[in-house]
C-alpha cells in the first residue's frame, strides 16, 4: 500500500499514523479484546513497529509479546491500554517513561475500580504533561483506512465514511450498516469518555483527511457548542458534509422553566438550531444516517425540491408520492414538453402527471425506465427523480434477462451523471447484481420506499441549509436594575421595541392621575409579577378613571402593596399575538425564539429556534416555517401585518441577549403585530449569574 501523506506535525498524528504501536493487555485468546486490537495492529507491521505486552509473554499470531512495557526495545508509540483498570496508572507511568507519544484507552471503569470521581482526568493531566495525549478511556478504538490501522474489536471495509462516535457500540454499528449497502469507511474514533481528546478535536482531525468524504457523527452531549458549530462549517467548507445522529444533547429541555421561552424549548429543538448554523442534517436513527449517507456519497445533491416519482406500480407510485410530499419535496407536474414525450413513450393509460406510472411499460420494455427517467432529469422544473416499484428485481427473478437490466441500470446511472441531478431507487428486491451495480454507478438504491423518499429529502435539506457565520456583537454592560415589568420595557425600547404608553403607580391617587394623562381603555399590572395572567396580576379593558381605581384596590388587597402599572390598552384591530423570546443555553449559548403568542402559546407550540444572533434573512425564514404563518400574510380576507417590524423586532432581540452575558431569558409575550407595526404588550427579562460565554470562543 502506498503510504498516504500524514501531517506528522499535528497533535493527533499519533491517532492516525503512529511511528509504533504498543498493546498493553495483547491475547492470544480469540475471544478477548486483547486479541483482537493485536491481530489489529499486527494488519500495520508493514508500516511501523507493533509491540505486543502480556504479562505471561505469551506468543500471539506468530509474535512474541513483552511481559511489560518497560521490556520494549524502543519507545512504545501509540499504547493501547486493554488491561484492568487498577493497572491502567503504572502502565502509563512507565509508558511515559518510556516516551509514548500516545494512548488508545479501551479500559472501562477507572474512576469506580480505583475508588474515586476524577481519576481518569487525573490521568489525562497526567499525559498532556508528557506532551502526549489520550483517546478515551473506554472507547471501542480507532481505525484509518489510509494508514492501515486498525486498534478495534471488528473488521472495517475501506471506504469515504468517516465515524466519530460517542458510543463505541453504535459507531461499530454504523460501520456494519454501511458495509451493507456497499459503503466503506475511512476512519474510525471512538471518542469514549473524552478525559482529553474530544469529539470536536476528531472532527477537525478530518479535516485534512482526504480519504474522508463525508463524516457520520453520534454525539450525546455537546462540551463547546460553539466551537462544534465552527468545526462543522469548517468540514463542509471542506467539501465534507456532516450526518448527526444524537439523544438530545441540550440540557435546555430539562432544567424549570422561568417563562413561556424556557417551557416552549426542547432538546432537540436546540440541537436542531445548531445543525441549521452548522449545515449539517440531523437524523433519528442509525439506519437513517447510513441512507444518507449513501445519496450524499455516491449522488449529485438535488438542487431544489421537485421531484418526479416514477412508478411500474400505480400504488407504489402513489404511497411514493405521499411521503415525498409529507417530508417536504413537491411533486409537480413536469413541463408541457416533457409529458408530450413521456406519452409517445408510454401506453395510453400511463399516468403522466407527477407520479407517473408506467402501465406495463416497463415489463414490455426495459429501457423505458431509462428513457422516462433521462426525460424527466431533462426537465429544468425536476430537481430528483425517485424510481420505485420493481426495479431491480427482474434479473433477480428472471436470470436470462439480468444482463438487460443492467444494461438500462448503466443508462439510468449515465443520465443521472450527464444531467446533475440524483435518481433514487425503491425496489423490491433487497439485494441483487443490478442493485449493486447501481449503487457503485453513483444511484442510491433503497428496500423500502420510507428510506428512498427520507433520504432525499434530508439531501434536499442539506443542500437547503449552508449553515451561517454566528456574529458576535460588542457586550454592554448590564444597565439599569431589571426588576420587574417596566424596568424590561426600558431596556427593551431602547432597542427599538415599542409599548403602549405606561405609569408607575402605587396608590389609588396615583392610579386616578395616571388615568388622566393616559388615553381609555386601561390595563392595570403588577409590575413584579412574572406571568401576571395565571396568578390574577393583570386586569384588561378598564374603561375609566374610577373602574382603574377599583380595581388597584381590589388587586393590591390581594396582592399586597407595591409597585403597579397602569397601561393603554392597544386597541387596535387586525392583530396577531405572537411571541418574541431569547434565552442562554449552556451548551450552545444565545437562542432566539419566535412563535405564535398570548396566554395559548404552550398549548399550541407553535415555534421556530435559531442559534442567536439572526439577520433579517433568518428572523424570516423562522416566520416562513411556523404553521400559523399565513396568519401573517392574509388569513381569509384579513390584511396583512407589518412582518417587516415583527423580524426587526425578532432580530433585535437575538442581538440584545449576545450582547448582556449575565442575561438569561427575554420574553416578550404577547407582540401584537398589526398592519400598522409592532406593539409588545408585556415584557420579561430574567438576570443570571455572568456566564463565560461559549459563542466567543
Amino acid at each position: 500500500m502506498t503510504k498516504a501523506h500524514v501531517d506528522k506535525g499535528s497533535p493527533l498524528a499519533v491517532f492516525r499514523d503512529p511511528e509504533a504501536v504498543t498493546v498493553v493487555g495483547a491475547s492470544a485468546d480469540p475471544a478477548k479484546w486483547g486479541y483482537w486490537l493485536a491481530r489489529g495492529a499486527l494488519k500495520g507491521a508493514h508500516r511501523r513497529r507493533v509491540y505486543l505486552v502480556n504479562a505471561r509473554g505469551t506468543e500471539i499470531e506468530g509474535q512474541r509479546s513483552y511481559r511489560s512495557v518497560q521490556e520494549l526495545p524502543d519507545a512504545p508509540g501509540l499504547v493501547v491500554l486493554c488491561v484492568p483498570a487498577a493497572a491502567v496508572p503504572q502502565v502509563v507511568t512507565e509508558a511515559l517513561a518510556k516516551g509514548a507519544r500516545g494512548f488508545l484507552g479501551i479500559t472501562a471503569g477507572i474512576d469506580r475500580v480505583l475508588g474515586r470521581e476524577g481519576a481518569e482526568r487525573d490521568l489525562a493531566r497526567q499525559i498532556r504533561a508528557h506532551g502526549a495525549r489520550m483517546v478515551g478511556p473506554n472507547c471501542l478504538g480507532i481505525y484509518d483506512a489510509s494508514t492501515d490501522l486498525q486498534l478495534a474489536w471488528g473488521e472495517f471495509s475501506p471506504g469515504s465514511l468517516g465515524i466519530v462516535s460517542q458510543s463505541g457500540q453504535l459507531g461499530s454499528e454504523l460501520a456494519n450498516l454501511a458495509a451493507d449497502c456497499g459503503l466503506g469507511v475511512s476512519r474510525f474514533v471512538s471518542v469514549g469518555n473524552q478525559v482529553d481528546v474530544t469529539a470536536e478535536e476528531a472532527l477537525a482531525d478530518l479535516l485534512h483527511h482526504e480519504a474522508t468524504r463525508v463524516v457520520a457523527l453520534y454525539l450525546e452531549s455537546f462540551a463547546d457548542g460553539r466551537r462544534m458549530i465552527a468545526t462543522l462549517r469548517a468540514l463542509r467548507a471542506a467539501g465534507k458534509h456532516t450526518i448527526l445522529l444524537t439523544v438530545g444533547a441540550s440540557e435546555a429541555s430539562r432544567r424549570a422553566a422561568q417563562s413561556h421561552t424556557g417551557a416552549l424549548t426542547s432538546a432537540l429543538d436546540v440541537v436542531d438550531a445548531a445543525c441549521r448554523a452548522a449545515g449539517v442534517i440531523r437524523v433519528d436513527t442509525p439506519a437513517q444516517l447510513v441512507d444518507v449517507a449513501q445519496l450524499v456519497l455516491s449522488a449529485p445533491l438535488p438542487a431544489g425540491p421537485r421531484v418526479a416519482v416514477v412508478g411500474d406500480s400505480g400504488g407504489q407510485g402513489a404511497v411514493a408520492a405521499d411521503l415525498a410530499g409529507g417530508h417536504g419535496l413537491r411533486v409537480e407536474q413536469p413541463a408541457e414538453a416533457s409529458r408530450q414525450r413521456l406519452a409517445e413513450m408510454l401506453p395510453p393509460d400511463a399516468g403522466l402527471s407527477n407520479p407517473i406510472d408506467l402501465a406495463g411499460a416497463g415489463e414490455q420494455d426495459l429501457t423505458t425506465y431509462a428513457r422516462v427517467v433521462d426525460t424527466l432529469l431533462a426537465d429544468p422544473a425536476v430537481d430528483a427523480v425517485t424510481l420505485t416499484g420493481y426495479f431491480g428485481s427482474y434479473g433477480a427473478d428472471t436470470p436470462s434477462i439480468a444482463g438487460r437490466e443492467q444494461e438500462v441500470a448503466r443508462s439510468v446511472a449515465e443520465a443521472a451523471r450527464r444531467h446533475r441531478k440524483p435518481v433514487v431507487l425503491h425496489s423490491m428486491c433487497r439485494q441483487s447484481e443490478t442493485i449493486d451495480l447501481l449503487r457503485r454507478l453513483g444511484v442510491p438504491a433503497y428496500h423500502t420506499v420510507e428510506a428512498a423518499t427520507a433520504s432525499l429529502a434530508s439531501a434536499t435539506r442539506l443542500v437547503a441549509q449552508p449553515g451561517r457565520e454566528l456574529a458576535t456583537p460588542p457586550r454592554r454592560a448590564w444597565p439599569h436594575a431589571l426588576d420587574g415589568y417596566l424596568a424590561a420595557r426600558k431596556l427593551l425600547a431602547e432597542v427599538g421595541v415599542r409599548f403602549p404608553p405606561a405609569i408607575a403607580v402605587s396608590t389609588t391617587s396615583e392610579v386616578v392621575a395616571a388615568a388622566g394623562q393616559l388615553r381609555a381603555p386601561y390595563v392595570l399590572k403588577a409590575d413584579w409579577v412574572a406571568h401576571k395572567t395565571e396568578v390574577g396580576g393583570v386586569v384588561l379593558g378598564l374603561a375609566d378613571a374610577d373602574t382603574a381605581a377599583k380595581a388597584f384596590e381590589e388587586m393590591s388587597a390581594r396582592r399586597g402593596p407595591g409597585r403597579y402599572v397602569l397601561e393603554e390598552l392597544d386597541r387596535r384591530t387586525d392583530t396577531v399575538e405572537m411571541i418574541v423570546g431569547a434565552r442562554r443555553d449552556s451548551t450552545f449559548g444565545p437562542l432566539v425564539m419566535v412563535g405564535a403568542g398570548g396566554v395559548q402559546a404552550e398549548l399550541f407550540r407553535d415555534v421556530a429556534w435559531e442559534l442567536a444572533p439572526v439577520d433579517p434573512d433568518t428572523a424570516a425564514a423562522m416566520l416562513q416555517r411556523l404553521r400559523s404563518h399565513a396568519l401573517l400574510t392574509g388569513w381569509r380576507g384579513r390584511p396583512a401585518v407589518d412582518v417587516a417590524e415583527l423580524i426587526r423586532t425578532v432580530v433585535a432581540v437575538s442581538t440584545l441577549i449576545c450582547e448582556l452575558p449575565e442575561c438569561d431569558e427575554l420574553e416578550l409575550n404577547p407582540v401584537r403585530v398589526g398592519p400598522d407595526g409592532v406593539v409588545a404588550v408585556d415584557a420579561l427579562v430574567i438576570r443570571g449569574s455572568p456566564h463565560d460565554s461559549q459563542e466567543d470562543r
